[in-house]
């Protein structure tokens, strides 16, 4: 396989933007019909006791593994935020051959807890695995530059240099101030950016007006991009899901 289809979305918890309806079981159709070989998800719960019993439609597994049985996908899961009875963090979807390698805490405060979920995947004839990063950042800019710190330091210290690499996820950049500077640190192509030369908003759902979502590349070539928007994606999670297309340079 030559190309493969990356999609991030920040699913919200598997709730409507509202927090009013549980969603799962249409985003899991939704994002069959994206037909992605790899998802990066934000805001997955690993457990809540509480929608478990409030919503009958809400499976016994983790919302990663639904996903992956739903999608037919390897799935690894990133505990970020913990409370009682319930936490969430990221997740990575491969139909590839998934390695889970860490999970990397980014916290700057006790309000947010985030982190970077790093994983190999092993696309179809490829000599070398794709280094995955998924993230999601803070709502704070100095917050995010100190993140920005860490993640480029893990970078450097963990991932070899010359191997691909895709860092995405909700970078919440909604001031539109630092979207090209961990690239420039890294060495890294923001897929929008590098084609269009803008970001595409992805929040809120039913009316994106600010750009939060971004899918950094590196020793790749962007083939296309797009922000999935309108029908059902406005009912689904807060946030639009985005996707691109990628070959090995």
């Amino acid at each position: 396989m030559q190309t493969f289809r990356l999609t991030t979305y920040n699913i919200h918890k598997g709730m409507s933007p509202l927090n009013r309806h549980l969603r799962l079981d249409a985003i899991a159709q939704a994002l069959r019909t994206l037909d992605p070989d790899i998802l990066l998800l934000q805001e997955v719960e690993g457990e809540n006791l509480h929608r478990k019993f409030k919503f009958n439609t809400h499976p016994q597994q983790t919302q990663y593994e639904y996903f992956g049985e739903y999608l037919a996908l390897n799935a690894s899961y990133g505990k970020n935020a913990e409370h009682s009875g319930r936490h969430h963090g990221n997740a990575v979807l491969s139909r590839f051959p998934l390695d889970p390698k860490h999970n990397v805490n980014i916290s700057v405060n006790r309000l947010e807890q985030r982190g970077v979920l790093h994983c190999e995947v092993l696309p179809e004839g490829w000599a070398q695995p794709l280094t995955v990063l998924c993230a999601h950042l803070n709502l704070r800019e100095a917050d995010r530059q100190r993140q920005y710190d860490a993640i480029e330091h893990y970078v450097r210290r963990t991932i070899d240099p010359a191997a691909p690499l895709v860092l995405a996820g909700d970078f919440n950049d909604w001031q539109m101030r630092s979207q090209r500077s961990l690239g420039q640190w890294l060495g890294m192509e923001e897929v929008f950016d590098s084609r269009f030369g803008t970001m595409p908003n992805t929040f809120p759902a039913s009316l994106p007006v600010l750009s939060l979502d971004r899918i950094y590349v590196r020793h790749l070539h962007v083939l296309s991009c797009e922000v999935h928007q309108g029908l059902p994606w406005s009912k689904l999670s807060d946030h639009l899901p985005i996707s691109a297309v990628l070959k090995a340079a």
